[in-house]
């Protein structure tokens, strides 16, 4: 620790604040005039400060609650759902039982505080306990340590994160930007090339290209401590469209065996999902043994179909207009396999099939080497983020 610093806990420098939440039943407690704030609304934050939230109390709320209105130039902390959450309020602001607030006293600069406690996060989830979820104490925060250097001293390091900060900051906005970019491009693309082939060829049902389209399992297969894995939706990535398998459940090799051949994908296939985040196609590229849920639907193309050339197909704007027109439901929109098999689409001649998959190949390529690139960029960047934190709590700035 550099000369002149100190080590204090926070309970010594800061007055930590438990929030609460007036009862949602009683009208007289909520729109008043004092700004009341939850975890789940710090999340959507994109800066440190906030001084308007989605609800209000009343003074009878404060008065009938454990809320206390914490002073301006406070940092509030999500101690639960999830650990980590920070804020600076410029106006008073109460907050929910999910939060603490902390209010620094005069040796102490609550954006030197914001960014420490940025910095300690993992430090506050391992701190955190609880079995449904974990939730981080006021006594258990109180004892946490920080060094503490003199004010200069710490409005000089909050001088160098805010425009380091800044810079990163704009430099994730370009990157995040370049990488919506390059799967436009794509989709741009993708429009182009199928676009004459509604306009000229002959339009089918999908049903007409595939010898068999199904979905899978529609009760909960019996869980087994080894075997096949069994894939749910949670399992398809969408922004690659491929299947994660690391977290799966298995079911016995018996009761894989069971299941009737358009039940076991094989090489060729393309996935579909039908349910929630619908319309994310997986061209099945390798053989792997699984088995998956009904929301995930199986289209296996006729010999005169391309495989890779259906999968590029199913992920088109055509489809994907047919699937948001047909999807149906309220909590979860769901297209049905009715739905699915009777998608209009373009018959075209194996050649056809082949030119346009070696176009689209290319172009996928491009696009994932520059989204590989950028997400490499941000990955970078918020490793400088917490390499500069640390330097700046170490001295090292």
């Amino acid at each position: 620790m550099k000369a002149g610093w100190q080590r204090k806990t926070i309970d010594a420098v800061c007055e930590v604040v438990n929030g609460g939440t007036p009862k949602t039943c009683v009208p007289e407690y909520w729109d008043g005039p004092h700004q009341w704030i939850t975890p789940a609304e710090m999340g959507k934050r994109a800066t440190p400060y906030v001084d308007q939230t989605e609800r209000t109390i009343t003074d009878a709320g404060l008065q009938n609650s454990s809320a206390r209105l914490l002073p301006a130039q406070s940092v509030i902390l999500s101690s639960r759902a999830p650990i980590g959450h920070l804020v600076i309020n410029t106006v008073p602001m109460a907050t929910n039982q999910g939060c603490k607030g902390l209010v620094p006293k005069a040796e102490l600069d609550c954006k030197y505080l914001y960014y420490y406690l940025a910095s300690i996060v993992p430090l506050l989830n391992d701190l955190g306990t609880g079995a449904t979820f974990k939730e981080l104490s006021g006594g258990k925060l109180k004892e946490v340590p920080i060094p503490l250097p003199p004010l200069p001293e710490q409005h000089r390091i909050v001088a160098i994160l805010d425009e380091a900060f800044d810079g990163i900051a704009t430099a994730k906005a370009n990157a995040e930007q370049n990488l919506q970019n390059a799967r436009a491009l794509f989709e741009s693309h993708l429009q182009a090339v199928f676009a004459d082939a509604w306009e000229m060829c002959e339009l089918v049902a999908l049903a007409d290209l595939a010898t068999d389209i199904t979905d899978g399992d529609h009760m909960p297969p019996p869980k087994a401590a080894s075997g096949v894995p069994f894939i749910t939706i949670g399992n398809v990535a969408k922004d690659s469209r491929t299947i994660d398998f690391s977290d799966t459940f298995k079911v016995s090799r018996e009761y894989f065996d069971s299941l009737k051949p358009n039940k076991k994908p094989r090489v060729g296939d393309v996935l579909y999902t039908v349910t929630g985040s619908f319309g994310i196609p997986v061209f099945l590229k390798e053989q792997q043994d699984f088995c998956f849920q009904r929301h995930i639907g199986l289209v296996r193309p006729k010999s005169d179909v391309r495989s890779e050339w259906l999968y590029y197909l199913l992920m088109s704007p055509q489809i994907v207009r047919q699937a948001n027109d047909g999807a149906t439901g309220t909590a979860q929109k769901t297209v049905s396999l009715k739905v699915l098999r009777g998608f209009e689409v373009p018959r075209l001649p194996m050649a056809v099939q082949e030119a346009m998959t070696a176009k689209l190949s290319t172009l996928a390529a491009e696009t994932q080497r520059l989204e590989s690139l950028y997400r490499q960029k941000l990955a970078a960047l918020d490793e400088l983020k917490k390499s500069l934190l640390h330097q700046a709590f170490s001295g090292g700035l």
